[in-house]
């Protein structure tokens, strides 16, 4: 195709196992270029470039397929064929077979030529080997092309909403632009048909088509990416406000981001396998990268491990009161790599979640009753008749109060201490919350005090008795402190 390009027909026929000579070779020489520059496939990295072929047949070695174009009889396949002449070592021709339908196929390129109705000083000049007309169109034409799309559906968008707010008498608000991935997919697609749709010389239509590709893969990957967000957006509305919504956020947006991750990447992937580049190796580096590079980032990887075990599992929530190890406070949040407590002393403790996920965790504000516990310790002056009154009141006391449990109440005379009569008050008392507990507890031990005052005794204090004994008189006399 070079050869023919340059008008070297001598050279172009050397290529041609086709039997003839002179002028008869190179006329179909120059048919054959006219055939596979206008319809030959623009994508040729699928051609082999070893010596021996792609061996796709092995059954005929020295025959291999570069190609195919569509004629009105069907798809015709570009046969090479290896051939040996003489001496030298075997070379790869057009097959006779092949030359044979190439007349036919030549007297069928009839579509638009650009060049007849553009002027010479347009089509003539090159860059690349591809005109600078073609050059222009891409950075110039396209991007007004982009802009100009946008502002047709703006009016076409402020039309329908105006049409659906008089006919329809709807206030639904419509969308009033074409997002740039959709109007970058509109254009590729538009540069693709052109391509296919209008004569152009086949390294032009390589131009267009990794052009379009070029187009078309980013704005597929945009596409996707915002898909991603609308899915994200859309789930959240949807949960916005439940349990536990404060977990499902940052999930969400872990799953958001690998899944942008797995679209860039695939978009890659894909843009590597248009070119002809084999992403295997590249791959398969990755793989080690990615074994070393969590290696590395073992304790963040515990972290994020962590998190979604905490998030899944749902035993720490935005929200509870909690006491884990020595830290007390309310949790503020839950990311995946720490989670954020705000302490009594209004500070913010910051613990990674690969710590938490091993450490004992004790949710306060999930109690459904509050213990209540007390020892009242009474004076050793206190009678045994005094101390039953005493545990009586309490116990009716006790089973009276609306907001104590009935069935684990319990009050006992329960030992002889240091320095009183010990007296255990026992009960499981129902609060929304812990200042109204603090509130029912504080109700409980003004009435358990007054108690122990109706029945004729006080609450003891640390005390300790003294023997002093007079040497004198060998006569111990005792004083209590």
């Amino acid at each position: 195709m070079n050869a023919a390009r340059n008008q070297n027909l001598q050279v172009a026929a050397m290529y041609l196992d086709s039997g003839l000579r002179d002028k008869a070779a190179e006329e179909l020489a120059q048919k054959l270029f006219v055939v596979l520059d206008r319809r030959l496939s623009a994508r040729l990295v699928d051609i082999s470039d070893r010596p021996e072929g792609s061996m796709a047949n092995p059954l005929k070695p020295d025959s291999d397929v570069v190609g195919s174009i569509m004629t009105e009889n069907g798809p015709l396949e570009l046969v090479l064929e290896r051939v040996t002449r003489g001496r030298v070592p075997p070379v790869w021709l057009f097959s006779r077979e092949t030359l044979k339908s190439i007349p036919d196929a030549f007297a069928e390129v009839d579509l638009v030529r650009v060049d007849r109705y553009l002027p010479g000083f347009v089509t003539g000049p090159r860059m690349g080997g591809v005109r600078v007309l073609a050059w222009v169109v891409l950075l110039l034409v396209v991007p007004l092309c982009y802009r100009l799309i946008g502002v047709i559906a703006r009016l076409l968008a402020r039309t329908a909403a105006f049409v659906w707010r008089h006919v329809a008498k709807s206030e639904r608000k419509l969308p009033d632009r074409l997002p740039g991935s959709l109007r970058l997919l509109l254009l590729a697609i538009t540069a693709r048909w052109l391509a296919t749709s209008v004569e152009l010389p086949f390294r032009e239509r390589q131009f267009w088509s990794v052009s379009a590709t070029l187009i078309a893969i980013p704005a597929l990957v945009w596409v996707l990416l915002q898909l991603n967000a609308a899915v994200e957006r859309y789930v959240r509305r949807r949960l916005r406000g439940g349990e536990g919504w404060a977990e499902v956020g940052s999930l969400l947006l872990l799953a958001r981001r690998g899944a942008d991750v797995i679209v860039v990447v695939a978009g890659l992937l894909v843009a590597l396998r248009y070119f002809g580049v084999d992403p295997t190796a590249a791959l398969a580096g990755l793989g080690i990268g990615g074994i070393a590079i969590a290696l590395a980032a073992q304790k963040t990887l515990e972290n994020v491990i962590g998190g979604l075990s905490i998030i899944f599992d749902q035993a720490v929530r935005v929200g509870d009161f909690l006491k884990i190890g020595e830290t007390l406070g309310t949790v503020d949040f839950i990311g995946l790599r720490s989670t954020r407590i705000r302490t009594l002393d209004r500070t913010v403790v910051s613990m990674p979640n690969g710590q938490i996920a091993v450490m004992g965790i004790e949710t306060l504000s999930t109690r459904d009753k509050f213990w209540f516990r007390h020892y009242v310790g009474l004076r050793y002056e206190t009678t045994p008749a005094q101390i039953r009154a005493i545990v009586d009141a309490i116990q009716r006391e006790l089973r009276e109060h609306q907001a104590v449990e009935a069935a684990t109440n319990r009050v006992r005379f329960l030992r002889l201490g240091a320095s009183s009569l010990d007296v255990e008050v026992f009960a499981y008392i129902f609060a929304r919350d812990w200042d109204r507990f603090l509130e029912i507890q504080e109700e409980l031990l003004l009435r358990i005090m007054e108690i122990v005052a109706q029945a004729g005794t006080s609450i003891a204090l640390p005390s300790q008795t003294l023997q002093l004994i007079d040497q004198r008189a060998s006569v111990p006399v005792a004083r209590r402190a």
